[in-house]
């Protein structure tokens, strides 16, 4: 009597193992836990990818000052400077290109001449 009892327990323990694991298994391989379980996996991805990029990009920035550094020390560009350097000149923005003509004709008005470059043909380049 004790060995059967014994046995049903087992097989009773050895289905409800079974059964746990089966369930697990299938609520795995819903849509939804496997739409989660790709979101989780393609946001840890883009992680790591972003982790790696800004290395790459900290990596190129180090490298790039230090050749940088060691180019300014090749040309000179850190020595001191002996001489004052010329203040920057200042171009017009605008410029007049309508010049006075000092030919005046009737002696009291000048004429202006219009020296642009502007074509207005809109057929010009066709």
């Amino acid at each position: 009597m004790f060995r059967r009892t014994f046995w049903f327990g087992t097989g009773v323990a050895a289905g409800v193992w079974a059964t746990t694991k089966v369930n697990r298994k299938l609520r795995q391989l819903t849509p939804e836990s496997l739409a989660a379980t790709a979101a989780n996996k393609a946001l840890d991805a883009g992680t790591r990818i972003k982790d790696r990029a800004v290395g790459f990009a900290l990596d190129v920035r180090d490298n790039m000052a230090q050749r940088e550094a060691e180019l300014d020390d090749a040309l000179g560009l850190n020595a001191p400077v002996d001489h004052e350097l010329p203040a920057p000149r200042r171009s017009r923005a605008i410029e007049n290109r309508k010049t006075e003509n000092r030919n005046t004709e009737n002696g009291n008005t000048p004429t202006y001449v219009d020296r642009t470059t502007y074509s207005y043909n809109r057929n010009e380049d066709h």
